[in-house]
């Protein structure tokens, strides 16, 4: 993980495990979501998933880039906290915006450079570690955040993966051309961050979709196709799909969203090794295309 280029991207499996074995032993700041009352949760697409699922039993508010503004006017709100992998990007402007305020303004970041930081006193500052991985996996970012609340083991996770999923055929991918994940319901904040990684790293080449197993009753397989394989975490599905295009993921007796995040996105990984490298043969065309669009400095890799 310390030396792949540009030539030689890992898939998104391999940045699981490495960063579960990384945070088997790093440090994350104390994070108490009960600071404040009704605290302002600010991020974008992933960075506000993540923060919704931190500060999913609170009585938080939660915005993104299109809205903060408006949100910071409700009643009520009485600290912000911003989201952001980089400390950059939208969350420069929406931290400047939060400092007008008045308010307590934090920036929860894995930049230890984030430009966004200079709008915050350093106390309000949590930084949490990272590992060097390719741009937009954002595994060892939102991970890292997450452990920070839930206060997961690391190693437990990860010594879940290496034995309960290394015995599943999961060449059973090879054929399928859409996959639906089929999640517990207490995870279903998940579910737009595995959306969200299928367009990252299939476009509209395969189909991802990711359901808890209530939302799924809801109309979601009206349209069957007989490439579409079925993946359900923690319970087994007898109903939707062929037999030959259901798996069945294990997930830990005593799970939270840190290990449910980890197992998902080592699933997703384990089909990104059976299709065509369509991210890896995009990404360095995307970041310069993205850079030059933006005036942003956009690396396909984050060191």
């Amino acid at each position: 993980m310390r030396s792949f280029t540009v030539e030689n991207l890992p898939d998104l499996d391999e940045v699981v495990l490495a960063t579960l074995e990384y945070l088997s032993s790093a440090q994350l700041p104390d994070f108490n979501v009960l600071a404040y009352k009704q605290p302002l949760v600010v991020g974008s697409v992933n960075a506000l998933r993540t923060g919704s699922i931190i500060f999913k039993d609170t009585n938080a508010v939660f915005a993104d880039e299109g809205n903060y503004h408006s949100k910071m006017k409700s009643e009520g709100i009485d600290a912000v906290y911003i989201f952001s992998a980089s400390g950059g990007k939208h969350s420069v402007e929406i931290t400047q915006a939060a400092r007008s305020t008045g308010l307590p303004v934090f920036l929860v970041t894995n930049n230890p450079d984030a430009k966004a930081a200079e709008f915050v006193t350093p106390e309000k500052v949590l930084l949490f570690p990272r590992i060097r991985e390719p741009y937009t996996y954002n595994t060892s970012t939102y991970m890292s955040m997450i452990m920070g609340a839930t206060r997961e083991n690391a190693t437990t996770i990860l010594d879940f993966i290496t034995t309960e999923l290394s015995n599943i055929d999961y060449d059973l991918f090879n054929s399928a051309t859409a996959f639906t994940l089929i999640t517990p319901t207490s995870s279903s904040l998940l579910n737009g961050m595995f959306v969200t990684k299928f367009d990252e790293l299939f476009g509209p080449k395969i189909l991802g979709r990711s359901f808890t197993e209530e939302e799924i009753k809801h109309a979601k397989t009206i349209v069957e196709d007989s490439g579409e394989c079925f993946i359900s975490f923690g319970s087994v599905n007898e109903i939707l799909g062929s037999e030959n295009n259901r798996v069945t993921i294990p997930i830990p007796q005593n799970y939270d969203s840190a290990a449910v995040m980890a197992i998902g996105y080592y699933i997703i990984g384990q089909i990104q090794k059976r299709k065509p490298s369509y991210f890896k043969d995009n990404i360095v065309r995307y970041t310069k295309m993205l850079s030059d669009t933006l005036g942003w400095n956009i690396q396909p890799i984050v060191e």
